[in-house]
This record gives C-alpha cells, structure tokens and sequence, in this order.
C-alpha cells in the first residue's frame, strides 16, 4: 500500500520510472483498410507484471468472439511458455524474446549454449569438444519448470579450451522444457531477418495509442480512488478514442507522422518520415 486515500494503489516500475497507482493494458486492431479501435482494455495494479496479463486478455477476447489470429506484443508480455499457450488458441502472438542470458552469450566469445548439441531423447548433452553430459535433471526456477544438465568434471578440468567454456570446475546447462526450448532457438535466430522486423513493425502503433490517450484523455492521470473506477475511467478513454477514430477514418483524415525533435531536423539529407500508426 503506498497511500490510506487508496487502498488499491501500489508502486510500480519499468525502465527506470517509479510511480503509484495502475497500469492499463489497451489491445486494439491493426488491419490497414479499417480504423484502429480498441477492442479490450485491462487495468491491473502497478505492480502486476504485464505477462499474467495476456492469457486473460486472450479469455477477455474469445469471449467476445473476437480472438485474433496475429497478437502484436511487446517483450514484457512474451515468454516460450506464453507464446505456446496462445498458439492452443490458435493465436500466433508476435513479439521479442529476450537473448539467451549464459555469460557466453551476452560477452559474444566462448561457447553458448547453441553451440551444444540436445538430445532430449536420450537425456544428454554433448559440448562443442565432444564430451557428453553426466547428468540430467528437472527443477523448478522461480516456478517454472527447467532442466539442468552437469558435464563429468574430470573432463572439464582437462579440457584445453576449459576457459572459453566455465569459469568453474564444470559446465553447467540450465534448458527450458523441449518444446519452449526449441521455440526460443528458431524465434531468437528470426527476430534478426527484416522479414521478422517488418512484421513486427505494426507493433509500433501501440505506441501511438498510448501518446493519443495522454494528450486526448490524460490517462495517466486518475481522477478516482480505487482499482474499479479507474479501470471504468480507461475504458471509457478507449471508447472515446474509437470515436475519435471512427470519425478520422469516415472523414478521411489521415494517420499522423512520426514527430522529429528540432535538432534532428536540422539533418541535410533526412530519412523519409514514415506513418505513424495512429490517429492525430
């Protein structure tokens, strides 16, 4: 509880910003021929972490009969485990997967667990070196179910190229369940193909829903106390942006451009401004 005026308030934070009170989550549509309207909106606690909230909003949506077949996300509302729970669905949800979070990885030099190779079959794996794997094991971090793989020691320690591979006395594998673990190789290698990019780029509107409502209905700012009448406030914020939308769509105007800064228009040779997927 961060104030007795709201007991439903909390503290949350991304990207470095603090603040108290709630989160609203908007979906809309995306389709090039028709207005973008909003078509769910979530509100949550600040607190809340945003990927608890796409299985309900997926409910939320098939319950209406409007369950997508494409779900353009941001990387706080995308897991394998996510992904491959919407595809039940039937929904393909679109959206970054974080890099592979071994040393290796994120340094650029040694081995990385892609340079392993899995035999889920057999229960074992086998480094870059050739040795294979003494033990294989089921554990559970933060909750969720995970693999850890342990190579013989004694081969470690040997090994000549020991240091591009551990610090330690052994290397350590730490896999997600097959499925998950075969989705996170094949998304992370597409997410670097302009294919991928310009999928993802629709995405981007988002943002600009997001811009629309603070400076149309200052949605960051609450005028109630307490989670059920801010959460009636954000939805009828999105009911006037539909209307705003569905007039700019019948009248013809046209989506507003990305703003550039006064500094980046004194560039001599700009790129083209490209549309910005919203309303002005």
């Amino acid at each position: 509880m961060v104030t007795p005026h709201d007991p439903d308030a909390r503290c949350g934070g991304k990207r470095g910003m603090l603040w108290d009170g709630y989160k609203v989550h908007y979906s809309e549509s995306c389709d090039d021929d028709l207005p973008h309207l909003i078509v769910n909106v979530t509100t949550t606690s600040a607190a809340v972490d945003d990927s608890t909230q796409v299985q309900l909003v997926h409910d939320d949506l098939a319950r209406r009969g409007l369950t997508p077949d494409e779900h353009l996300v941001d990387g706080g509302y995308t897991s394998a485990a996510i992904i491959l729970a919407a595809r039940a669905q039937n929904i393909d949800l679109v959206g970054p997967l974080p890099p592979a979070s071994d040393r290796q990885t994120r340094e650029g030099k040694g081995f990385a667990l892609t340079d392993f190779t899995i035999d889920w079959d057999a229960k074992s794996a086998t480094c870059p070196r050739g040795e294979t794997s003494r033990y294989w094991g089921t554990t559970r971090m933060d909750g969720h179910p995970r693999i850890v793989v342990i190579f013989p020691e004694y081969g470690c320690r040997t090994c000549k190229v020991r240091t591009s591979c551990t610090n330690g006395s052994t290397r350590r594998l730490t896999l997600h369940p097959r499925a998950e673990h075969e989705l996170l190789q094949r998304q992370r290698a597409e997410q670097d193909t302009d294919a991928w990019k310009q999928r993802y780029a629709k995405r981007a509107g988002a943002e600009g829903t997001i811009s629309q409502a603070v400076r149309t209905t200052s949605i960051r700012r609450s005028r109630y106390r307490g989670q059920a009448k801010t959460g009636l406030a954000h939805v009828l914020s999105a009911a006037a942006l539909n209307l705003h939308r569905i007039d700019a769509h019948l009248t013809g105007r046209p989506l507003g451009t990305t703003r550039h800064t006064h500094f980046a228009d004194l560039d001599l040779d700009p790129p083209p401004r490209k549309p910005r997927k919203r309303h002005p």
